[in-house]
């Protein structure tokens, strides 16, 4: 019910108290549509633990998180839902738990399991935008297909040692999505290079902020476009896309 609250209480034309601090940003039209909002997660781990951490705390009404995976120590350097005392524990099911202490209005459906060619679409279906993040390639290519072919935007990000980077797709950008898993293997550098915890908040406090853009109508979206970080040198730059053909 504190959800229906929220809702009636921005009807009203009042902003409840936990949402206050985004009414100068999105103010109270973008706060009913994030409160009606449905997001799917694809990945709980260093990238998808931030992102459902903000979309949460800013008030995405619905939020399903797919991963198949369980925590274990090598986590912890970098993925925030993950602690010494649940190692071993589903990353999914522990994002729901860790979610309902952050905001108990937020709806939480945790799938423990990995997306497949099979499941993907049911699984996506319903969602106004998708979060890709993965950390495989393949996997990747299929979550950008089937969410294509449902026609709802993907919220990209990935990450390798000290960079990263970040865009969104609607599903007439097909060529973006060509670029960002051409020859897909398994895994990305990030296999190699690693990751250290920054570098995964940064991206993942870009993609939370494109996917609050895209659900309220706020700012200027990453489309057609990359951006592209190294925290290393300190270096941001937009790698412009052209439009309308493959690259």
């Amino acid at each position: 019910m504190a959800k229906e609250a929220s809702l009636a209480e921005i009807k009203a034309g009042r902003m409840p108290e936990r949402y206050l601090r985004n009414l100068g940003t999105i103010g109270l039209a973008g706060q009913l549509r994030l409160l009606q909002a449905k997001v799917v997660v694809v990945g709980a781990g260093g990238l998808g633990g931030y992102v459902l951490e903000c979309l949460a705390r800013q008030g995405v009404g619905q939020l399903v998180v797919i991963d198949g995976d369980n925590f274990a120590a090598h986590n912890l350097n970098r993925q925030i839902l993950c602690t010494t005392e649940n190692l071993g524990r589903s990353k999914a099911q522990e994002a729901a738990r860790r979610l309902a202490a952050v905001n108990p209005e937020v709806e939480v459906t945790a799938v423990a399991q990995m997306l497949t060619t099979t499941t993907a679409q049911a699984l996506l279906a319903g969602a106004d935008v998708v979060v890709d993040a993965l950390d495989s390639l393949r996997d990747r290519s299929m979550l950008f297909q089937a969410a294509g072919a449902l026609g709802i935007p993907v919220v990209h990000g990935a990450i390798a040692g000290f960079t990263g980077q970040v865009a969104v797709l609607f599903p007439e950008d097909t060529y973006l999505a060509v670029f960002l898993t051409q020859k897909a293997p398994a895994q990305g550098v990030e296999a190699e290079l690693g990751n250290p915890a920054a570098t995964p908040a940064m991206a993942a406090a870009l993609q939370a902020q494109e996917t609050v853009k895209l659900l309220t109508g706020t700012g200027r979206i990453l489309r057609n476009e990359i951006l592209y970080f190294d925290m290393e040198q300190l270096e941001f730059e937009k790698i412009r896309m052209p439009q309308g053909g493959i690259v």
